[in-house]
């Protein structure tokens, strides 16, 4: 069974920091949990670092991986085995850093859609302190950024909420164009999705990131 992932719950649900699970698997150098609040890398976003403690001691996660079943990597002789009753604790800071980058990207990718001429995001890579965002066709100048950057702080000021929901992939398609929300990169067989939205659909987005409320 895969390990259930608590951040996607809701948005709220990003903002938890401490949750309690159980050993589903083991390996040399990491264990796997069968429930659990560390984000592993996927979506352009980086991994979620913490810890996890137990009876028998406290472990750094300096890395997390997967997509069923979430590895936390914890280093070698960790003494944990099956069964084994934990408490995960997040590194807030860097997880907070994540959730701003992610949202601002959302942002940025939907305002340079809709303000040039259809330019889509084909790639981003998000981190604590530095992101980037790819786009295709466009060639940013000084006045683009600028302009950008004053359209996308005027908005961030006026303090949208985000929200997250499960829609069909048609409901997707009637909101936003397929090639805004890459929709059209999905496989068919893909019906249901968690989408962030943010504000009145200012932007409307398919996600399985962690996301700030406004």
């Amino acid at each position: 069974m895969a390990s259930e992932k608590l951040y996607m719950e809701n948005i709220d649900a990003c903002y938890l920091r401490d949750f309690t699970a159980e050993v589903t698997a083991v390996d040399d150098n990491s264990v796997t949990l069968n429930r659990t609040l560390f984000y592993p890398l996927g979506g352009g976003q980086n991994w979620d670092t913490g810890s996890i403690t137990w009876d028998g001691g406290n472990l750094e996660v300096s890395e997390v991986r997967g997509r069923g079943d979430i590895q936390h990597f914890v280093g070698e002789d960790h003494g944990l085995t099956i069964g084994e009753k934990v408490e995960g604790s997040i590194d807030w800071a860097r997880r907070h850093a994540h959730m701003r980058m992610h949202t601002a990207q959302h942002l940025v990718s939907g305002l340079v859609y809709e303000m040039y001429d259809g330019a889509r995001t084909v790639g981003n890579q998000i981190h604590t302190n530095r992101s980037r965002i790819d786009f295709n066709p466009i060639r940013f100048t000084e006045e683009i950024i600028e302009e950008l950057f004053h359209k996308a702080n005027e908005i961030i000021e006026s303090n949208l909420e985000v929200t997250d929901s499960i829609m069909t992939r048609d409901e997707i398609n009637a909101i936003m164009p397929p090639d805004r929300t890459n929709m059209d990169l999905l496989p068919i067989s893909v019906k249901k999705l968690r989408v962030v939205k943010i504000g009145d659909n200012l932007d409307l987005c398919p996600c399985a990131g962690t996301h700030v409320r406004a």
